[in-house]
This record gives C-alpha cells, structure tokens and sequence, in this order.
C-alpha cells in the first residue's frame, strides 16, 4: 500500500510540497519551552488542574493553554523565543500573572507560580451562558456584592454537541416487571464534566451521564471464576438521598489481565489533523497521549497511522512495535501538524480498510479514533456516520473512541459511533486522563472480553412496588431485545467494571405511580413460588467472535443490609450518583447536597490506590464553591 494511497494524484503532490515546507520552516529556528510547577502560597502543596495560560506579551498572542498534572507541573513546547505572561487560575485561588518570562532559542525556561488561597465567597467566578436565540456564548461575572457583567468570551460560538437525556422516572412493577439496558463501560461524561468544573463553568445538563460516571471508578469486585468473563455482585441498602426508598446495587467485573497476557494487537490510529485540532489540548495533547501508548506496546503489537484534513491518507503502514521500530512510529506522531477541513467519513473508511488488511486472527484488531468529533467534509451527519460505523463492526474490527479539545466538541457524534461500532468512548482532558485510559487501563481500552452485553431486572411486585434506573437513559432496550441477539449492546473490556443502581420502593412503603388495574391479565405473582426474592437479575453477552449470546441469572433475596454494614462500592456509588443528579438539578435528587455527597464520598474512599476517589473529592468541592455562589 502506497503512503497517502486515497488521496488523488494533484492533491497528492500539494500535500507533500506543503508538509515538506511547512517542516522546513518550521526547523529555521528553534523554539523554547517553558517547564514550571503552581504551588499553594501558604503551605507549597502542589495544585493539579490549575489552567496555565501563555501569552506573548508584545503580541497578545495566546501561544498555549494546558492543566497542570497531579503534581502541579505544567510543560508547554514549541513557543518561538521572546517574552512571555505566564498566568495561572483555578476556583478557590486568586488568578496569578507572572510577567517577562524569556524564552531563548532551543531553551527550557522554568517558572514557579505561588497561588494564594480565596474563601469560599469568591470574589469572582466566570459562569458561561448560551443565548439559545444566538447560539453565542457569554461569560457572566458574579462578585461579591451579587451584580453581574460580561466578559469577553473565550470563542464566538460553542457548538459543542450533546444527545439530550430524558430521566428515567418510577414505574409500577406489577404493570411493568421487566427492567432492560445495554451495559456501558465509557466514563467520557466523567472526565468532560470534571474539565467544565475544574475551567469555572457549570456543565451542560445533558453533558452529565450518570451512569458513566459512576463507571468512571474501580470498584472492589472479585474476580470471575469457572470461564465466565465477569463476576456478578449484588446489594441492597439505604438510599442515602430518599430515607423511604432502598437502593439495588449490581456490580459485574471482568477478568482483570495483565498487559504482556494480552493478545497481539493489531491497532489502527485514525488521527483528526484538522484546523479545528489546532489548539494546545487537542493535537499537541493527542499526540503526547499516543506516545504513552506507543511506550506501553510489545514486539508483537503493530501500528499503523492513518490522518484526515481536508482528505484522508497512509502516514504509517503498519510497523511492528519492537524496539526498533517505536523510535520511528513516535517520529511519526511527533511530525504531525493540523490544517485544513475534516473528512472523518473518509478517515474511518480507509482506517477500517488498512486494519482489514492486517488482520490478526485471534488478535485484537481495533481502530483508534482520536478527535473533536468536529466532521463537515462528507459523511458527517450522525445518521450517515452510525450506518458506517454498524456496516464496518461486522468484519470483526473493534473500535476506541477518544475526544479531545473544547469549544466544538462533538460528544453525540463519539458516543454514537462507540455505541454503534462495538467500541469504547473516553474523553482526555489533560495527559493523566490519557495515562489512566491508555496506560493504567490498556486492557479494558484495546481489549474486549464480552460483547453485545444485556441486563435485564426482573422485579418481584410482591416486595417492591415501583422502581427507578438510575442512569442509563441512553442504553435502554424493549424488554424482547434482551432475547434477540440480533440487537446490538455494549462491550466490557478487560479489567472493567459496570455498576447499575436502582432506586426502589417498597411495598406498601412509598409512593409510586398510579396505574390502574390489568383486566386481561393478573395482577398479583404467586408468592409461594417465589420465596423470599426480591428480584432476578439476568445477563446475556457474547463472545467476542461470537454470534450466540450465553445467559447467567442471579436471584437477590429481601435482605436489606443497614448503612453502616453496607459496602464501599455501594457507598461511593450513591456518592458519585448523587453528585450527578446534583448537576443535572434532578427531580429525583431528592435530599442530596455537596456536603452529603462530601460526607459519603470520604467514608467510602476505602484503598484509593489511584487517587481518582481523592480527585472525586476535589471535583465536588469546587462544584460546590460554583453551584452555591449566589
């Protein structure tokens, strides 16, 4: 296969002729970096997720916006040398500025920032606002005395894009006992949410996807056992934000691999080189994002590199990942540069065509999709995109979704084509999100243990009156779907757990919707027969190269477990649950608050090996300085 093989010959040649000058001019003279740390003034704890802002003080130019990382470093490249603002914000600290910071050619420049902690009255906090009629963005200034301003903002139009969400409400469960959804691993809600909060903004209401936040966390499962892919553990306890109501908690855990168990791979990066991919948290961020993976794959593993702009082409046939050849796979990340309009239809032709090509028979052979979703040459309508997608699944390639940037966003369009094409969905926000998605979890990400996997919840109308999914909303099935396995449903990777919560009311102990009797069928189950159940819980999914679904069925007996015997999954679930329904402004939030969600949420943290529950903690405590300034 010839290198740009899609692209037609006149094209072909102005491409190359442009790549080859933009990279001599750009190697004329070499650039500087800044290296530096923000740090809390009073006692020199490092503070993550402060957003560091460069500007070319002659210019006004913004040269780069990054996060700092865990430790509250902060690295930013490619800035041509001169003198420089440095400044640094993050809700709760003062915004810093430090002034004539000089870059040199071929020099790393290295700064600290002393952040100076603010109380929880802020003096100042941006909340952006869309003008529905306008489409405009504005950015409300609150201070202390409560009277408000626009500043400028940041980009003329948002037009970031989101599926909307209709809660799910309580249904009777004599009329209708059957509870039916597609599970679902991605956590692409979490990370997105977690970047509107930690850049001031309140999130849009349908950005909030509760159940993928919940699936954002580890939880302590056991492993599976007898050649089942996943184990299955199952609660009852106290809903922490309705005291009449329980809550069900099923937890599933696949088997958790080790990466040199894992089989070759055989993997395909479709890369969006855009113009909209320009900016410093999209390519620059995707391309240090793929390094880490490039870094983490075996002898056995291949790579091949596929790009889309204005056309899509060949930037790397696929190359063994040994030692050898990971020097050139990174040369090849590393020269990308972004420009142009976006054919993503045409990319994820091409890319599904060269991973076809080389094909790994009982391999994983998946396509890594990195982009804002931001398609407008072509195919780009999301009906367009999700008959592409479920007409390539079925040559047995699977598919990784990763979203990048702000601004355009397009979540709908990646969670349709994860959802559709038997893939996976995260959105990376800064490099530790890309080290937790490409690193961390790399066996959840590439490979995928079961799929087309289905629950259905059957509930017992003896013991439970009425019940409510929490979440999910998006994955919901017709109760003859579970059956059919024609009908498409989600994937579990390697190591991932799915948590599902159901608020329920008991008989005889809450209100529930009112449904008037049955006249051509009963009304009432035959207790005797049921024993002491309060609900069957089955699953059906597939082997990966599988066609025939397999069933496993779990009873859940009346045995509600006090609050305080309860688990930490169970624990932290509610928490994140909450948080969630907090955001959306839920009608069914019922007694939740920051300071519950708080309280939960710290009793539960249990072996927070990771530091995502403590970052959790973080999250909620800046939502809460912004949802509760007045």
């Amino acid at each position: 296969m010839k290198t740009l093989k899609l692209i037609p010959k006149p094209l072909t040649f102005i491409f190359t002729t442009l790549f080859l000058c933009l990279s001599f001019f750009g190697s004329a003279q070499e650039t500087g970096k800044i290296n530096g740390y923000v740090v809390d003034k009073s006692n020199g704890d490092s503070i993550a997720f402060a957003k560091v802002t460069v500007t070319n003080s002659a210019s006004g130019v913004v040269a780069g916006t990054v996060s700092t990382d865990m430790v509250g470093h902060f690295l930013i490249t490619s800035l041509s040398p001169g003198t420089y603002f440095v400044e640094a914000k993050i809700v709760g600290y003062k915004t810093v500025k430090q002034n004539n910071v000089v870059v040199s050619s071929g020099k790393v420049t290295r700064v600290k920032i002393f952040m100076e902690g603010e109380s929880q009255e802020l003096n100042e906090i941006v909340i952006s606002e869309k003008d529905n009629s306008s489409g405009r963005v504005s950015n409300k200034l609150y201070d202390s005395g409560g009277s408000v301003g626009y500043a400028q903002p940041d980009v003329d139009f948002n037009t970031e894009s989101y599926s909307p969400i209709n809660e799910n409400g309580f249904k009777n469960s004599t009329v209708n006992p059957l509870s039916t959804f597609s599970v679902d691993v991605d956590a692409a809600s979490y990370s997105n949410v977690r970047r509107f909060i930690m850049n001031g903004t309140k999130p849009p209401v349908d950005a909030v996807r509760v159940e993928e936040m919940i699936n954002y966390f580890d939880y302590d499962y056991p492993d599976p056992v007898d050649d089942v892919p996943f184990s299955i553990s199952t609660e009852i306890g106290d809903c922490p934000w309705n005291t009449k109501n329980k809550l069900v908690h099923i937890g599933l855990q696949a088997e958790r691999l080790k990466t040199k168990d894992l089989p070759s791979n055989n993997l395909v990066f479709l890369l969006d080189v855009s113009g909209s991919m320009a900016s410093e948290n999209k390519l620059p961020l995707l391309i240090k994002s793929f390094k880490l993976l490039v870094n983490e794959l075996r002898p056995q593993d291949r790579v091949a590199i596929v790009v889309y702009a204005g056309a899509a082409g060949v930037v790397l046939e696929s190359t063994a990942a040994d030692n050898d050849n990971k020097t050139k796979i990174l040369e090849a990340l590393e020269a990308l540069q972004a420009g142009g309009s976006t054919a993503g239809g045409q990319g994820i032709q091409l890319a599904y065509k060269v991973a076809a090509d080389n094909f790994i028979q009982g391999g994983n052979n998946r396509v890594v999709l990195a982009t804002d979703g931001d398609f407008n040459v072509g195919m780009s309508s999301d009906a367009e995109m999700q008959r592409l997608i479920e007409e390539k699944k079925l040559s047995g390639i699977f598919l990784t979704c990763l979203g990048f940037g702000m601004g355009n966003y397009q979540d709908s369009k990646l969670e349709i084509l994860a959802d559709k094409g038997n893939g996976n969905y995260a959105y990376i926000d800064n490099l530790l999100e890309a080290k937790k998605v490409l690193v961390t979890e790399i066996g959840g990400t590439l490979l995928t243990l079961a799929k087309d996997v289905k629950i259905q919840v059957e509930f017992n109308p003896m013991v439970i009156e009425s019940y409510r999914l929490v979440g999910y909303e998006n994955r919901l099935l017709n109760e003859e779907d579970f059956n059919d396995d024609k009908k498409d449903a989600g994937e579990i990777g390697a190591g991932h757990s799915v948590t599902a919560l159901y608020e329920v009311v008991l008989k005889g102990q809450g209100e529930s919707p009112s449904v008037d009797p049955l006249r051509y069928s009963t009304n009432e189950p035959n207790q005797s027969a049921l024993g002491n159940e309060m609900l069957t819980v089955k699953f059906r999914y597939k082997k990966p190269d599988g066609d025939v679904s397999m069933l496993i069925e779990r009873n859940l007996e009346n045995k509600i477990t006090s609050w305080n015997e309860v688990s930490d999954n169970f624990k932290f679930s509610a928490a994140v649950s909450a948080f969630g329904m907090i955001l959306r402004d839920s009608e069914f939030k019922g007694t939740s608050s920051f300071d519950n969600v708080l309280s939960i949420a710290n009793e539960s943290k249990g072996n927070d090996k990771n530091g995502y529950r403590a970052e959790f903690i973080r999250i909620v405590e800046l939502a809460k300085i912004l949802f509760e300034k007045k």
